[in-house]
Protein backbone atom coordinates (compact mmCIF):
# COMPACT_ATOMS: atom_id res chain seq x y z
CA UNK A 1 0.00 0.00 0.00
CA UNK A 2 1.24 3.45 -0.88
CA UNK A 3 1.64 5.81 2.03
CA UNK A 4 0.38 8.45 2.04
CA UNK A 5 -2.62 7.39 -0.03
CA UNK A 6 -4.02 9.43 -2.89
CA UNK A 7 -6.97 10.34 -0.71
CA UNK A 8 -4.65 11.71 2.00
CA UNK A 9 -2.66 13.70 -0.56
CA UNK A 10 -5.83 15.15 -2.05
CA UNK A 11 -6.91 16.26 1.44
CA UNK A 12 -3.56 18.00 1.99
CA UNK A 13 -3.78 19.76 -1.38
CA UNK A 14 -7.36 20.90 -0.84
CA UNK A 15 -7.10 21.79 2.86
CA UNK A 16 -7.10 25.57 2.25
CA UNK A 17 -10.13 25.51 -0.05
CA UNK A 18 -13.06 27.41 1.40
CA UNK A 19 -16.39 25.62 1.70
CA UNK A 20 -18.38 26.05 -1.48
CA UNK A 21 -15.27 26.57 -3.63
CA UNK A 22 -14.23 23.96 -6.13
CA UNK A 23 -11.31 21.85 -4.89
CA UNK A 24 -7.92 22.39 -6.50
CA UNK A 25 -7.61 18.65 -7.10
CA UNK A 26 -10.45 16.20 -7.42
CA UNK A 27 -8.76 13.29 -9.18
CA UNK A 28 -5.83 10.97 -8.64
CA UNK A 29 -4.59 11.86 -12.11
CA UNK A 30 -3.76 15.41 -11.00
CA UNK A 31 -1.79 14.10 -8.03
CA UNK A 32 0.12 11.64 -10.23
CA UNK A 33 0.94 14.31 -12.84
CA UNK A 34 2.11 16.82 -10.23
CA UNK A 35 4.34 14.38 -8.38
CA UNK A 36 5.79 13.00 -11.64
CA UNK A 37 6.61 16.52 -12.82
CA UNK A 38 8.27 17.34 -9.50
CA UNK A 39 10.21 14.05 -9.58
CA UNK A 40 11.60 15.01 -13.00
CA UNK A 41 12.67 18.39 -11.58
CA UNK A 42 14.48 16.60 -8.74
CA UNK A 43 16.17 14.25 -11.22
CA UNK A 44 17.31 17.32 -13.16
CA UNK A 45 18.98 18.70 -10.03
CA UNK A 46 16.34 20.79 -8.24
CA UNK A 47 16.80 21.15 -4.49
CA UNK A 48 14.46 19.05 -2.38
CA UNK A 49 11.94 20.89 -0.20
CA UNK A 50 11.94 18.27 2.58
CA UNK A 51 14.59 16.08 4.16
CA UNK A 52 15.40 13.16 1.88
CA UNK A 53 17.78 10.32 2.74
CA UNK A 54 20.49 9.74 0.13
CA UNK A 55 18.94 6.66 -1.45
CA UNK A 56 15.33 7.87 -1.53
CA UNK A 57 13.81 7.85 -4.99
CA UNK A 58 12.78 11.15 -6.63
CA UNK A 59 9.11 10.16 -6.80
CA UNK A 60 9.08 9.33 -3.09
CA UNK A 61 10.64 12.71 -2.36
CA UNK A 62 8.00 14.45 -4.48
CA UNK A 63 5.19 12.62 -2.67
CA UNK A 64 6.71 13.56 0.70
CA UNK A 65 6.98 17.21 -0.41
CA UNK A 66 3.31 17.21 -1.39
CA UNK A 67 2.28 15.50 1.85
CA UNK A 68 4.25 18.08 3.87
CA UNK A 69 2.44 20.91 2.08
CA UNK A 70 5.64 22.15 0.43
CA UNK A 71 4.47 21.34 -3.09
CA UNK A 72 1.38 23.04 -4.47
CA UNK A 73 -0.77 22.35 -7.48
CA UNK A 74 -1.82 25.66 -8.99
CA UNK A 75 -5.29 26.41 -10.26
CA UNK A 76 -5.53 27.46 -13.90
CA UNK A 77 -5.86 31.10 -12.83
CA UNK A 78 -2.82 30.92 -10.54
CA UNK A 79 -0.75 29.25 -13.25
CA UNK A 80 -1.71 31.92 -15.79
CA UNK A 81 -0.89 34.73 -13.35
CA UNK A 82 2.46 33.12 -12.53
CA UNK A 83 3.31 32.76 -16.23
CA UNK A 84 2.43 36.41 -16.82
CA UNK A 85 4.67 37.48 -13.91
CA UNK A 86 7.55 35.40 -15.26
CA UNK A 87 7.10 36.82 -18.77
CA UNK A 88 7.04 40.38 -17.41
CA UNK A 89 10.19 39.74 -15.38
CA UNK A 90 11.95 38.28 -18.42
CA UNK A 91 10.99 41.36 -20.43
CA UNK A 92 12.41 43.63 -17.68
CA UNK A 93 15.65 41.65 -17.58
CA UNK A 94 15.98 41.74 -21.38
CA UNK A 95 15.42 45.53 -21.37
CA UNK A 96 18.08 46.00 -18.66
CA UNK A 97 20.55 43.82 -20.56
CA UNK A 98 19.96 45.76 -23.77
CA UNK A 99 20.43 49.05 -21.90
CA UNK A 100 23.66 47.82 -20.30
CA UNK A 101 24.95 46.61 -23.66
CA UNK A 102 24.31 50.04 -25.18
CA UNK A 103 26.17 51.74 -22.32
CA UNK A 104 29.17 49.42 -22.72
CA UNK A 105 29.34 50.03 -26.46
CA UNK A 106 29.41 53.84 -25.99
Amino acid sequence: MIHPSYVELMKVINENVEEGEEPVVNSRYSVVCATAKRARQIIDGAETLVYAPDKEKPLSIAVNEMNAGELRILTDEEALAQREEIDAERARVAACEAENKEEIEE
